[in-house]
């Protein structure tokens, strides 16, 4: 599918208010989540094998959009790792994936400049995927979304491509963040959906009332993707997200329910010893994830998770993060 075609199919028709496009029941899991753990020193190898110890539905036949962490250009994990997306468009091609676009929109600096610094452009054209800046759909091109108990002040607009797409294939990194957000991984990566024009990330999501981390899981309330992939090869345990205190931890998360993402990515923040904000709370006590288990996004408790592994080095590491996330 040629770009154009791919951007007409997504923003067709007019921007509608979504109170309740996906109900709580479709976000709600069957009361557990298994989450893919590879302990490894090559991250395609690991996103490979973790992509394996997991069910996911899958992208055959389906045009897949791929929503990365494109914040700034900075080295991983300031941003996602082009071998980690060069090695995801593999994958869902080798699926049988019917087209391929990547699509984000960074911020607060400008969406083309940080693709084509990372070389986006040019891997596009090698790999034969689309490129989607979401700064640049028409008016029509967004979702407004007001779902009941929102704590942005007038809603806040998604991107359609967001929306409507077959296969949502969310890539997010692992690290801290020091503007507000504390973390950032598959719950935050969704402000890169909003719209940077009308208010709904720089006027309302920062709004200074303390309720951003509120609204960051809000933000998922009309979509679900169908694939989540953490990048934890490097990750930040302070500062971020553009640069901060790294420490390799050599890991690759994959699975379906982004709470049980966020919560072990946390555990992982605290295993590797991380800052104030990360260390003196219990995990499900973070507000990303308590707001996204009010909405049902997800599991609701730690013990749900179930964590697979397929080797003794990422099955030792496991248990340890099973252990701090048993701690809530």
């Amino acid at each position: 599918m040629k770009r154009r075609d791919f951007l007409k199919q997504s923003a067709a028709g007019a921007a509608v208010t979504v109170l309740s496009r996906v109900t709580p029941s479709t976000f709600a899991s069957d009361g557990g989540a298994k989450v893919a753990l590879v302990r490894t020193g090559d991250r395609v190898q690991g996103i490979e094998a973790a992509m394996k110890l997991i069910s996911f539905p899958s992208p055959k036949g389906k045009n897949v959009l791929i929503k990365p962490n494109f914040n700034t250009a900075d080295p991983a994990p300031g941003s996602t790792h082009n071998d980690t997306l060069r090695k995801l468009v593999q994958e869902m091609k080798a699926r049988g994936a019917a087209g391929l676009a990547v699509g984000d929109s960074c911020g607060p600096g400008s969406t083309k400049k940080v693709m084509e610094d990372k070389g986006i452009p040019a891997m596009a054209e090698e790999l034969g995927f689309n490129v989607i800046n979401f700064d640049e759909l028409p008016p029509e091109g967004w979702v407004h979304c007001n779902p009941p108990g929102c704590h942005y002040k007038n809603g806040f607009d998604v991107a359609k491509p967001v929306m409507d797409a077959e296969f949502l294939l969310w890539a997010c990194c692992l690290k801290t963040h020091q503007f507000g957000g504390i973390y950032t991984m598959a719950l935050k990566l969704a402000v890169g959906v909003t719209r940077k024009v009308n208010g709904s990330r720089f006027g309302d999501l920062h709004a200074n009332d303390g309720g951003i981390l509120k609204r960051i899981a809000e933000i998922h309330h009309g979509f679900k993707p169908h694939l989540v992939i953490m990048d934890g090869m490097e990750i930040f345990v302070d500062g971020g997200p553009m640069t901060g205190k790294r420490v390799d931890a050599n890991v690759i998360v994959a699975g379906t329910d982004r709470i049980a993402i966020d919560a072990v990515g946390v555990a992982i923040l605290k295993h590797h010893g991380s800052n104030e904000a990360i260390m003196s709370k219990k995990i499900f006590e973070q507000e990303q994830i308590a707001r996204a288990v009010e909405l049902e996004l997800g599991v609701k408790t730690p013990d749900r998770i179930e964590l697979v592994t397929g080797d003794a080095e990422s099955a030792d590491y496991a248990a340890k993060l099973k252990e701090i996330l048993m701690q809530g």
